[in-house]
């Protein structure tokens, strides 16, 4: 069911503008006059993309710190074979 609603969706989908009218008239305006408003509106692009990829490796580095296996923990496992017959 699921996958007939997500072929669904992807067919009815309509193209949509990424940027918001006065957003994208300042980047090209700015882009031609030589202005660097442009390049401040690629950099905050770039900082709102990084973002969620920091906050999960620093979320993976907690865990991984928190949960890891100690150094002086002794595991007791027998010493006979283990047969799959």
């Amino acid at each position: 069911m699921f996958s007939w609603s997500l072929m669904l969706a992807i067919a009815i989908m309509q193209p949509s503008a990424a940027q918001c009218a006065m957003c994208s008239a300042t980047a090209e305006a700015g882009v031609k006059d030589g202005n660097t408003e442009a390049n401040g509106l690629n950099k905050g692009i770039l900082y709102l993309l990084a973002a969620p990829y920091i906050a999960v490796a620093v979320v993976g580095y907690i865990w991984y710190k928190k949960y890891r296996r100690k150094e002086n923990v002794e595991i007791n496992m027998r010493d006979e074979k283990f047969h799959m017959n």
